[in-house]
């Protein structure tokens, strides 16, 4: 396994990070928090002319056809400048969920309107227990009728919720906890699908979704009926991959945004880059952020080579859903009072860092995967 960086991969990170240097700076990430929408259609319609939302849909379907592991780079760069939008729940999990069980049909009509940009999809699962388990997909039924299915229930922490135009909803169809979940695809502009926005401190974009009633066909049904666990449980393993890479190019972010601000910061007649203090605090950081990259970059690579990455995703993810929040901490530290301005940008990363080190299961839950995985 080589997880240094291919030409085509070099070529990824550098031209998106130069895209995102010029058209997502932090006053623009700032503007999108107060935003009732949360992005632009404009910058949405240019990471589709960019071919970023179909990068990893195969070619038949007009996307770029790449793995995983290029995905992640680009990830890395958006982690970095906090891209506003449905980005990540579109290109991440709506096109892999398309990819793992859609039909034919589906495939054919709905990948390629998501790598035109056509398509924004989110995720709805959790219900009012916040569970990553198949026992918390209990409150949200579906019952099956002589046409297709009725919908009903609540689903919150949606990301992304108000400005999907499809929503992949886990609904309950069985007794049996993991044998009795099926996935819908269900359009959002549905009359009996109602959205209310939660706040969060992350601002990320999370929704309450009801459903009362809602009737779908049966071609809405996602891979097969009572099969939506094992789709689950994989667009888990993307998500919180994807999650490492946001975190890792974050983490490089919070590290370089700290170097250049201590190399330049006098006190006492010399720059307090120089005091051993923060120098220890830099190579603290510098050690946890490249940890966590190469554990993201092989967690990505894994998954991009159609291998089980069950433990190297759970590995990944524990330690930068711990690591992390602790580069973020230590930058603050390092700025001194400046960092814990609301005009300094430092904020918007470590806000993030709480919601990102939850999304897709935290360290405990991923730690009791690699403890079950090893048999103990």
């Amino acid at each position: 396994m080589d997880i240094g960086l291919s030409e085509t991969q070099q070529l990824i990170r550098n031209s998106a990070r130069e895209f995102l240097e010029e058209n997502c700076d932090t006053q623009y990430v700032r503007a999108m928090e107060e935003d009732e929408v949360g992005h632009t259609e404009e910058l949405w319609d240019q990471l589709a002319e960019l071919g970023w939302l179909g990068l990893t849909v195969p070619e038949e379907y007009g996307g770029a056809g790449m793995s995983f592991s290029e995905l992640a780079i680009l990830l890395e760069e958006t982690g970095a400048a906090m891209l506003p939008g449905p980005f990540f729940s579109t290109a991440v999990i709506g096109a892999e969920a398309l990819k793992l069980a859609g039909s034919d049909d589906q495939k054919k009509d709905l990948l390629a309107k998501l790598a035109e940009g056509k398509l924004k999809t989110a995720l709805a699962f959790h219900e009012s227990g916040a569970s990553w388990s198949a026992e918390g997909v209990s409150e949200m039924t579906a019952t099956e009728t002589e046409d297709g299915w009725i919908l009903n229930g609540e689903k919150r922490f949606v990301q992304d919720g108000a400005a999907a135009d499809m929503l992949i909803v886990a609904a309950r169809t069985g007794e049996d906890a993991e044998n009795g979940i099926t996935l819908f695809l269900i359009e959002t502009d549905n009359a009996d699908v109602d959205s209310r926005e939660l706040r969060t401190t992350s601002s990320d974009r999370m929704s309450v979704m009801t459903f009362g009633e809602v009737s779908v066909p049966k071609a809405s049904v996602l891979g097969e009926v009572n099969g939506g666990w094992a789709i689950l449980q994989k667009l888990f393993q993307y998500g919180a991959a994807g999650k490492c890479a946001e975190m890792a190019g974050a983490g490089q972010k919070m590290l370089d945004t700290t170097v250049d601000y201590v190399q330049n910061r006098v006190q006492f007649g010399r720059a307090i880059g120089s005091f051993q203090a923060i120098q220890h605090h830099a190579a603290d950081m510098a050690i946890e952020v490249q940890a966590g990259r190469q554990l993201a970059r092989q967690a990505a690579w894994f998954l991009g080579e159609g291998l089980d990455a069950t433990r190297q995703v759970a590995l990944a993810k524990a330690y930068l859903s711990e690591a992390y929040p602790r580069v973020c901490a230590t930058a603050h530290q390092c700025h001194g009072a400046i960092g814990y301005t609301h005009e300094y940008d430092l904020h918007l990363w470590t806000r993030r860092a709480t919601g990102q080190r939850l999304a897709f299961g935290d360290t405990k839950l991923h730690q009791k995967t690699l403890t079950d995985a090893a048999g103990l």
